[in-house]
């Protein structure tokens, strides 16, 4: 199992919506493998595909590792949907394997509803919380074209402007492959 470079801020996948799973293959099983190897890799607790240049609607996720969290078992989403959201929202400092060295606050609601399809396509439900609530989200909004930054206030947008142009032309250092340009793109 490879890991895959990770597409920055910038990088066109990262701002199209995902296109659905209409059957998986051994490519799709393929990059689920490589996703998760690729996120343990850099040390992430979600990973959406378009995140390593598959323009699908698929994304992991893994947050065993965090403290309270050791028995979640990983997930893998396809074809997810967020059928609802609750009214009480927390904030929560967020950062990105996209988004190197950069962290911020985002406010999402606590509570989720998500269906989505497992590795043979049946329709799954989850009610999420917490930690496990905002990773979902996180991802999800990957897969629409939507970054965590898009998410933040006019003023942190500002503070941020110089952080994302040097991330979006690759003048960083990060412990993990990233990708060479802002085509990239596999699936």
């Amino acid at each position: 199992m490879p890991i895959l470079p990770i597409t920055v801020c910038g990088d066109k996948i990262l701002r199209k919506k995902a296109t659905k799973v209409s059957k998986v293959d051994n490519n799709i099983i393929k990059l689920i493998a490589d996703m998760f190897e690729t996120m343990h890799n850099a040390n992430g607790i979600g990973l959406a595909a378009n995140q390593v240049g598959a323009n699908k609607q698929v994304f992991v996720v893994d947050i065993s590792a965090a403290e309270g969290y050791e028995d979640t078992k990983p997930l893998v989403l396809i074809n997810p949907k967020i059928t609802s959201k609750s009214e009480e929202t927390i904030g929560y400092e967020e950062g990105c394997l996209s988004i190197p060295d950069q962290r911020e606050e985002v406010i999402r609601p606590k509570k989720i509803t998500i269906q989505f399809q497992d590795t043979d396509l049946k329709t799954q439900i989850i009610d999420a919380d917490d930690l496990l609530a905002r990773v979902m989200q996180h991802e999800y909004d990957h897969l629409q074209g939507i970054l965590f930054t898009d998410l933040v206030d006019e003023e942190t947008k500002k503070k941020l402007k110089k952080p994302l142009n040097r991330i979006k032309n690759r003048k960083i250092e990060v412990a993990y492959p990233i990708s060479t340009s802002a085509d990239y793109q596999i699936l």
